[in-house]
């Protein structure tokens, strides 16, 4: 075992000493290892580069311009502030520039961003901003929905609070008629309209 393992287990034992737990009795004998081993399954997105499992799969396509969005992606990730989960759906969208991007790299990319620790805030803008960066689109849109136990277990306590973040860059910024139509398909998707 490697020492920042032993050290990071052994952070563990202590914080449960200190809740008032016997980090050696039976039921958290073995706890000290699980969390550690969550901790690194959780925010694996540090070992991952987003530009990477971007640029393996950007196609040209010269005749394709409308509107492709990814909604309704699933995600999970830990609030920086208190290291307790936030999760929601993502809703992804872009106007192409000559190029397209493999679908699964949209669903890939927020799952990178959700696997570090996290505000709601940054991660809507650095899914945008990695995209534009990366396929050099018209436009991106990213809306994020999540419910964060931060604000459901402790503190406000309010049980069925939902934080929304968008970001929009390029044509979806510029153009009010685009980011309708985003902002409606969103909608659709959650049978409001």
């Amino acid at each position: 075992m490697d020492e920042d393992r032993k050290d990071a287990e052994a952070a563990v034992r202590t914080l449960l000493r200190h809740i008032g737990e016997e980090p050696e009795r039976e039921g958290l004998a073995l706890t000290p290892a699980r969390v550690v081993d969550t901790f690194k399954f959780l925010t694996q997105g540090y070992g991952q580069d987003p530009r990477q499992v971007i640029n393996g799969a950007i196609f040209a396509e010269e005749n394709y311009q409308e509107m492709i969005l990814c909604r309704d992606l699933d995600f999970y990730s830990l609030c920086e502030h208190h290291l307790l989960p936030f999760m929601g759906k993502a809703h992804v969208a872009y106007l192409p520039n000559r190029r397209i991007l493999g679908l699964s790299k949209v669903a890939r990319l927020v799952e990178i961003y959700a696997r570090r620790l996290q505000v709601q805030e940054r991660m809507t803008t650095s899914i945008a901003q990695t995209l534009m960066d990366e396929i050099e689109p018209l436009g991106v849109a990213v809306v994020l929905e999540a419910e964060h136990l931060c604000m459901r277990m402790r503190g406000v306590e309010k049980q069925n609070s939902w934080v929304t973040t968008s970001a929009m860059l390029g044509a979806f910024r510029t153009n009010a008629e685009t980011r309708q139509e985003f902002m409606n398909l969103i909608r659709r998707a959650h049978g409001q309209l």
